[in-house]
């Protein structure tokens, strides 16, 4: 413990002593991590997004005017629950009309201009989530498509998947760009921690001839990393979260509201945490690597 609190109050001590270069070593490591903490921002948002999507997908099934009585059962019996199938509800043309100018009422007078109603009548089918149903549900599109009485199929799987995909892609490239960084960082807290070791050489060359230990020698070089990378990562934290609440009132509610998701969230505590330990874990390997070369 009085290793500890020594290696403590000397890193203290370097830093202030040397705090041009500390400046640029903390620097290096919050822009490493607010790239890095970005990209898991955005990713955990579309993530969230995609479950809200996956839980809400549709499959549309629009019937031709002249559908028969017959071929409507036929249609609705085919979509009976399953492992694809959760529900469905059957709309006819009036309420395809009704819902179409309560949703779009600037437009209900121009669709009132041509006379008949030109909207189908269709059965929304709600699907269900995982991959199990996302493997069966081509094959039902199929089938539908090829149902008499039927004159489109549309669902929502094959843009969700599209969606899954570019949320996988955004996450590889943060987290290859965030690695870089990352080690871009941990070379410049070693270098900045080495020439802090280097101005005290003779000092560390007293303390080993009298037989002090390697703890009190090099423990405060690498609590000195340490330091920078908590700093660094925490000023990373609160450039995001300013830049995160800036941005979400003008920008981030409305967009949100449009493309009818609840909420966009900032990163979860744990996550937060998981970044400030990170930082510091980048400062301990770059202080440890300056440590043991020299």
């Amino acid at each position: 413990m009085r290793a500890l609190r020594y290696a403590f109050d000397e890193a203290l001590t370097s830093l202030g002593r040397g705090w041009h270069s500390g400046l640029l070593a903390t620097a290096t490591i919050a822009l490493a991590l607010f790239v890095l903490g970005a990209f898991l921002l955005v990713t955990a948002n579309l993530e969230r997004l995609g479950a809200e999507w996956s839980g809400a997908a549709e499959m549309s099934v629009y019937l031709k005017d002249d559908v028969t009585d017959t071929e409507r059962r036929a249609i609705d019996a085919a979509l009976a629950p399953g492992v694809v199938i959760a529900s469905h509800e059957y709309a006819s043309k009036a309420a395809a009309l009704a819902r179409f100018k309560r949703t779009f009422g600037e437009l209900a007078s121009a669709i009132d201009a041509l006379g008949d109603n030109p909207l189908p009548a269709s059965f929304e089918v709600r699907l269900r989530p995982g991959q199990a149903a996302a493997q069966g549900l081509d094959a039902l599109g199929q089938r539908l498509q090829q149902t008499p009485g039927v004159v489109d199929v549309r669902y929502d799987r094959q843009w969700l998947d599209r969606l899954l995909s570019a949320i996988a892609i955004v996450r590889g490239v943060g987290l290859v760009l965030g690695s870089v960084l990352t080690f871009a960082a941990a070379l410049t807290v070693a270098n900045v921690v080495r020439l802090a070791l280097y101005a005290r050489r003779d000092e560390l060359d007293i303390m080993q001839l009298v037989g002090a230990p390697q703890v009190y020698i090099r423990g405060p070089f690498v609590m000195e990393g340490m330091l920078q990378g908590g700093i660094g990562a925490a000023a990373a934290l609160v450039g995001l979260a300013a830049a995160f609440l800036a941005l979400r009132g003008r920008y981030l509610v409305p967009l949100a509201s449009a493309i009818n998701f609840t909420s966009i969230q900032f990163l979860p505590a744990s996550l937060c945490v998981l970044l400030v330990v990170g930082g510091m874990a980048v400062g301990c390997l770059g202080g440890l690597v300056a440590a043991w070369k020299s």
